[in-house]
């Protein structure tokens, strides 16, 4: 397998890119939208029941233009990453990755969510997106702490976290409403020492 080459290509300062040698993680564009579209009409089942309840307009295209218009803005002031996965070379989109909840001052740290199209899932294609999402929060951002929540029987995403370094922290009681329940989460850490050699 070929090592992940870490790389923050320099672009004008409303927009970020982190490649490796097969994957890239972008901010969203308008014409990401039939992509986006068809990956997520197609992995509704398997993404529904790890996901808030999906708006009944969830996949319109206007929807999507006002998604992608918030991204931009939440990226301009520093509150979020949200980015989408593709392939380098072929520029198809797997999932995305979002660098959420960024505070400053005292807690330096963050929160990672991610979500994969279903015929992608179990490929290492979201590891590979995390490794170019994490040197990038502890170098560019200079955050120290990543946090990420996941529902005890997301087995899958359980062993990505730990795959990635991630330590298991606590349980949180019905901490976040999915697919319409408040459901239990397992927190889980990553600090900027742990990366460290």
């Amino acid at each position: 397998m070929a090592r992940s080459v870490f790389r923050f290509l320099s672009r004008p300062s409303d927009t970020i890119e982190l490649a490796s040698e097969q994957h890239l993680l972008r901010l969203p564009r308008f014409s990401d939208y039939r992509q986006w579209y068809a990956l997520r009409s197609e992995s509704r089942r398997f993404l529904e029941p790890w996901e808030p309840s999906w708006r009944s307009d969830e996949l319109s295209e206007a929807s999507f233009r006002a998604r992608v218009v918030r991204n931009e803005q939440e990226y301009a002031s520093g509150q979020a990453v949200p980015l989408l996965l593709f392939s380098r070379q072929e520029q198809v989109l797997y999932g995305g990755l979002t660098i959420g909840y960024l505070r400053r001052g005292a807690a330096q740290c963050c929160m990672i969510g991610y979500w994969m199209g279903e015929r992608h899932a179990g490929q290492g294609h979201m590891y590979s997106a995390l490794n170019l999402a994490i040197p990038h929060i502890f170098t560019a951002l200079q955050l120290h702490r990543i946090e990420a929540a996941c529902i005890p029987d997301n087995l899958r995403s359980i062993r990505l976290l730990e795959k990635a370094g991630f330590q298991r922290e606590g349980y949180l009681r019905e901490y976040l409403k999915i697919n319409g329940e408040w459901r239990d989460h397992v927190m889980y850490s990553l600090l900027a020492e742990d990366r460290r050699p």
